[in-house]
């Protein structure tokens, strides 16, 4: 090529790694955005806390004797933890539980209903997601802390 036509050729855009202390406090997700990461975040909150769920579950079905030892790790505490904190890790877990299916519901609705993918469904569907996850888990949390 003559050199006419590599001078008046565009500049390739410069693509360059982003630094997380920098860049990331500035920029700006979206809604929808925070909802997927969410959605990620409390499916491996539950898959992490797996193995407590099933022990809360077994000690809550099993026998009475061991009904009262759950609900005593509750009120009292157990393993040096206070119940506080116990009852802190039931609610993260309602919390996940009700943001991952009703996330899981609004991106199965997307995949299904190609004509719901838009800008402004995904804004008001993640608005809807967020508020209603986070209103049923104080209103359940509510319930354990017993508020009512």
């Amino acid at each position: 090529m003559s050199e006419s036509a590599t001078s008046s050729a565009k500049k390739r855009p410069e693509f360059r790694n982003i630094n997380a202390f920098t860049d990331l406090p500035t920029y700006r997700l979206p809604l929808a955005g925070l909802v997927s990461i969410l959605h990620r975040v409390s499916g491996a909150i539950m898959f992490i806390l797996m193995p407590f769920i099933i022990w809360m579950f077994d000690n809550s079905v099993s026998s009475e004797i061991s009904f009262a030892k759950f609900k005593s790790a509750f009120n009292i505490g157990m393993l040096g933890l206070p119940g506080f904190i116990w009852k802190l890790v039931a609610l993260a877990l309602i919390w996940a539980y009700l943001h991952h299916f009703i996330a899981g519901i609004r991106h199965l609705w997307m995949d299904t209903h190609h004509d719901a993918v838009s800008k402004e469904f995904g804004r008001s569907s993640a608005t809807f997601t967020l508020a209603v996850s986070i209103g049923l888990a104080v209103v359940l949390g509510a319930k354990l802390f017993g508020l009512y």
